[in-house]
């Protein structure tokens, strides 16, 4: 027996295959990969509400089932995604199926193994489609997937199995800062619509993302706009030390592709969004925020000036080791969800290491919640159109 959506009482019967549409535009969804629930939350807002999600990773599974004032914690089945395949079958006929399968293997900051467990996930994804023959599918993953001529193979079996299962299907590749999100994530995403073609998915999605395109805001603005470090609700962050690079990789500016400091963590241009965030956060990784220039831009920025002395070769990092300000910290936890625009009352669970990898790992919401709303407003038109 389908699946029917909410609002039921509300909706409209549609010529097309005699199928309901909801009239308020509120579909049900089956989640996949949920990770801490960025994902959930942005379709969620779009009004694709998750009745089931899976998740493997236990914190990540807690933390999904912390927020009930964002998502439904009794949507959650935790656990391995090929112990509860059966449990799809009831929702055969649902709205919508959507996730990021693990995208480790396709990553270019990995080791880009097809024979990766986590790679193969991608066809678990499309198996659930066959399962669920969801009206849409949304799958999201890494650039290199959607870009990269390794992975050409790939893509042309996802569009073959996707157009076998009767689904008109394109790739996008999103870039989230392009979708008000304060970050310039790029990401792969592969839509399919049962019953219409490919050229028809392509066409109405391109139209449809572009009219929600909005630049996202700078992380002065939005670090601004949540509690000050230290304060009540942005107290948590890194304890990884600050320390000069003893080899420092230098480029044009200390904000673009220099390394200053011990680890990975970069200082970021307050002024502008972010890079990616990565979900290696916690230790070294995590990126650098000066605070005295969070609090006043006119202020001595301490990173350009040891830059620009590294450069001229005036200074060592030896001699510049003790000269650190106190402002220079790592980006906290809040501060690292508000980047990924996650609501800024939600929770996370874990160790620090642990929440840190939540975020990163998660699709930025108001990203999702602009492919979601996309997808939906295609699928509309796609019903009214044949039902006329």
């Amino acid at each position: 027996m389908p699946v029917k959506s909410f609002y039921i009482e509300d909706a409209k019967i549609c010529s097309w295959k005699g199928e309901i549409m909801p009239a308020h535009n509120h579909f049900n969804g089956i989640s996949l990969f949920s990770g801490a629930g960025g994902m959930d939350i942005g379709f969620s807002q779009a009004g694709i509400i998750p009745v089931f999600a899976n998740e493997l990773d236990s914190d990540a599974v807690q933390a999904y089932t912390s927020n009930p004032a964002h998502l439904d914690p009794s949507v959650m089945h935790a656990g391995d995604i090929y112990d509860l395949l059966d449990e799809i079958e009831p929702l055969r006929g649902i709205d919508v199926v959507f996730g990021g399968p693990p995208c480790q293997g396709f990553s270019v900051a990995g080791k880009m193994d097809p024979d990766d467990e986590r790679s193969r996930l991608i066809w678990v994804f499309m198996d659930i489609v066959r399962k669920a023959k969801p009206r849409l599918f949304v799958m999201e993953n890494v650039k290199a997937l959607g870009t990269l001529s390794k992975w050409e193979g790939v893509r042309t079996r996802l569009v073959g199995e996707a157009e076998e299962l009767g689904y008109g299907c394109s790739f996008f590749i999103l870039n989230a800062s392009e979708f008000g999100v304060p970050q310039a994530r790029e990401r792969f995403f592969f839509v399919g619509m049962r019953g219409a073609d490919s050229e028809y998915v392509r066409m109405r999605m391109t139209n449809a993302l572009e009219a929600r395109r909005v630049p996202g805001k700078s992380i002065r603005e939005t670090l601004l706009a949540i509690p000050p470090f230290g304060a009540p609700g942005n107290t948590e962050g890194s304890t990884a030390e600050l320390h000069l690079a003893k080899n420092p990789i230098l480029r044009r500016s200390p904000y673009d592709g220099s390394l200053l400091f011990n680890g990975h963590g970069r200082p970021m241009r307050l002024d502008s969004v972010a890079k990616t965030l990565p979900a290696q956060m916690g230790g070294n990784h995590t990126p650098i925020i000066d605070q005295g220039l969070l609090d006043d831009p006119s202020s001595f920025d301490w990173v350009s000036d040891y830059h620009d002395k590294l450069v001229a070769g005036t200074i060592t990092p030896l001699e510049a080791e003790g000269t650190i300000p106190a402002t220079l910290r790592r980006l906290s936890i809040a501060e690292a969800a508000a980047l990924q625009t996650f609501p800024p009352d939600y929770q996370f669970a874990g160790k620090r290491n642990k929440q840190y990898r939540q975020i990163g790992n998660a699709v930025p919401c108001k990203l999702a919640q602009a492919v979601a709303e996309s997808a939906i407003a295609s699928l509309v038109d796609f019903v009214d159109e044949v039902s006329e």
